[in-house]
């Protein structure tokens, strides 16, 4: 598959996840953060173990419990924390530092230096989002700047180790997704039930919306984000996030009947910008072949039988090569093939 193809399906996952907020404020109950998270992440980690039929083996079951911490069980209730207690948008914004923490925590475990485009698209993203969605509010709440911030980097930490530990062979990303979502989701049940009480009453709307969340937002978006980590560098993928907040602005925009201003228009189009930069300024290409025998470039992720292959004829391409000629010296080309 094209290396253009890869980013616009794993793009699929942010311009998801930022209908979360128009279905949760249209059609949930209110106030149960721990609750829709758990809705979210569970029964989507069940399907998806169902689907693929694979479980942890030997340090997996240590590794997914990690993944599935930090990308799922703290980043969704920190998430949804920062949200109910930052105004407007201001969650977003802070959010919107993750492509940052992504640069330097790629240069600090996978050992590659951030460069100055990076980090200037970093920064022109974070700004883009701003203009989009913050608006004018009094004080701001330290717990909740904490909890965005915390958020942001407990998905940029998932996501770099994602990358750097890939996934065992003959696991594909399907599997992979379901392991971390199950394990965020048992993560965040305890706390779901322990806060918030018993699940609340539910009428077809919510059930809609928990089952939109579940599948759409959750399993198929997720599958999405772990198959583009495996197959793009770890900053390309992050800096597809700003798609998120983006895409809420045009729903709310769309569906709900809020209104664009000419500043929020231009801040969409610096952040797009940045998103389309933030592509074309990482070698995610040269990155996806040398990790190739780690995230596999095939089905279920193990690139030797290609390798293999690929060996065998270049053998015997060179071969002939290798063989001096009777009365002459070495063929002309044969130094540069062997």
């Amino acid at each position: 598959m094209k290396r253009s193809a890869i980013v616009l399906l794993t793009a699929l996952a942010p311009v998801s996840w930022g209908t979360t907020y128009a279905v949760t404020t249209e059609f949930l109950p209110a106030d149960r953060p721990l609750f829709t998270g758990l809705m979210r992440a569970l029964p989507a980690g069940l399907l998806l173990l169902a689907l693929g039929r694979v479980l942890p083996r030997g340090v997996w079951w240590g590794k997914a419990a990690i993944l599935g911490a930090l990308n799922i069980g703290a980043f969704f209730p920190l998430l949804f924390l920062s949200a109910y207690r930052l105004p407007g948008g201001m969650a977003a914004v802070v959010g919107s530092v993750g492509p940052l923490f992504v640069v330097g925590l790629s240069a600090l475990l996978l050992g590659q230096r951030p460069t100055a485009r990076n980090l200037v698209t970093g920064v022109v993203a974070a700004f883009g989002v701003s203009l989009v969605v913050l608006k004018a509010a009094g004080a701001l709440d330290l717990l909740g700047v904490l909890a965005a911030l915390a958020s942001a980097a407990s998905m940029s930490t998932g996501t770099v180790l994602t990358k750097k530990w890939g996934r065992p062979e003959g696991v594909g990303p399907l599997a992979l997704a379901g392991w971390q979502l199950t394990a965020g989701g048992l993560l965040i049940a305890p706390l779901a039930f322990l806060v918030e009480g018993p699940p609340p009453a539910l009428d077809g709307r919510a059930v809609g919306g928990y089952l939109y969340l579940a599948l759409a937002n959750t399993a198929v978006s997720y599958w999405l984000w772990f198959r583009g980590i495996g197959r793009l560098s770890a900053t390309q993928v992050t800096f597809l996030a700003p798609l998120s907040p983006l895409t809420a602005a045009v729903v709310g925009w769309a569906a709900l009947g809020q209104a664009l201003t000419p500043v929020q228009l231009a801040g969409m189009a610096l952040a797009f910008g940045a998103t389309v930069a933030g592509q074309l300024g990482t070698r995610g290409a040269r990155t996806s072949r040398l990790g190739a025998g780690r995230f596999g470039a095939g089905r279920f992720g193990d690139a030797r039988p290609r390798a293999g292959r690929l060996g065998a004829a270049a053998q015997l391409r060179t071969a002939p090569a290798r063989t001096p000629a009777p009365t002459a010296g070495p063929r002309p080309g044969a130094e540069r093939t062997s």
